[in-house]
């Protein structure tokens, strides 16, 4: 697959991140998104692939054309994100009203002593899962996150809540030191939470159809749900603008089994399932999804370049992204 977007610079990088995170614990959330504003219009202006990547995104998850005014959109759900990261890492989660659906079916999970994978996206907001942990302040909550792919935001974790950065496991380590991780985590009775939508460079994917056309989806975490036996549950958390967020689970499966000579058309029929699930989401969501590269990898991002003049002028106000 094409690894452009993992070679994209983050955002802002560490400096915006630690700037944001000195603004949002001193001058507050209400100070911290005024200030977005001039950093939205820098990143529509200077973020071509994003920029281009959303507008194709937007257009092919309406129907519609997307002007300038709906990428500025898309890109300020992302960066309200980001911002939010600060106060959830930090566990003020009392700043936020979150909407919980279907936690039901995890609490007996999890009741049972099982450990429980938890399969999220880069559709909404990862962190904004927490509450679950909120809630059940017993519970062994277990991240995996690429360390080396998200350095400033790894570092910020370690200032703000090195407690939960301790619990990190590493996805940047070899396939089975992942995998054996993982497994242990889950023989201790831990929700262990990943994102798989996305593909890495060297990883094995398999395709589904998303929006009408065929995506690449990872293999791996299916493989692993398959070799571990443990159930599994969707998650998604999605912003609804202001401090609102909705935080959706969904059971997947009790536990995945699959033959080893069937095991090529299980996987597609596993991710084909979940393909259809986030597109579900999405839908209901767009300015949700932060995947902001050509997710299809058939290359339509066109260019759009910003006219000259007073280009943005969208009132909306935004903090760019950086490789989503």
């Amino acid at each position: 697959m094409s690894a452009a977007w993992k070679h994209r610079p983050e955002g802002g990088g560490w400096l915006a991140l630690w700037l944001i995170r000195g603004i949002a614990r001193y001058g507050g959330r209400a100070v911290s998104r005024a200030l977005l504003l001039p950093i939205t219009l820098y990143f529509l202006a200077m973020r071509g692939p994003e920029r281009r990547a959303s507008r194709t995104w937007l257009q092919r998850v309406t129907g519609r054309q997307a002007g300038l005014w709906q990428v500025a959109r898309h890109i300020h759900c992302f960066a309200s994100t980001i911002l939010d990261r600060v106060f959830l890492l930090g566990g003020e989660l009392d700043r936020f009203d979150v909407r919980v659906r279907g936690a039901d079916a995890l609490h007996r999970q999890l009741d049972q002593g099982r450990g429980v994978l938890m399969f999220g996206s880069h559709l909404g907001s990862f962190e904004v899962l927490r509450v679950l942990a909120h809630s059940r302040p017993e519970m062994r909550l277990r991240v995996v996150l690429d360390v080396a792919h998200n350095p400033a935001i790894t570092l910020l974790l370690d200032a703000l809540n090195p407690e939960v950065a301790r619990t990190v496991i590493d996805a940047g380590q070899d396939g089975p030191s992942v995998a054996l991780a993982i497994h242990e985590a889950l023989e201790e009775g831990a929700l262990v939470a990943l994102l798989v939508d996305r593909v890495h460079e060297g990883q094995a994917g398999i395709g589904a159809e998303f929006l009408g056309r065929p995506a690449p989806f990872p293999q791996a975490p299916w493989l692993i749900a398959a070799a571990t036996g443990a159930p599994v549950v969707l998650g998604f958390g999605l912003y609804r603008g202001g401090r609102c967020y909705e935080v959706v689970f969904e059971p997947f499966s009790d536990g995945i089994r699959m033959r080893r000579q069937d095991r090529r058309e299980a996987l597609a029929a596993l991710v084909s399932t979940y393909a259809a699930r986030l597109e579900h989401h999405a839908r209901a969501a767009p300015y949700n999804w932060f995947n902001f590269y050509d997710f299809w990898q058939d290359d339509e991002a066109r260019d759009d370049r910003i006219p000259a003049g007073p280009a943005a002028g969208t009132g909306e106000h935004v903090a760019g992204p950086g490789r989503g």
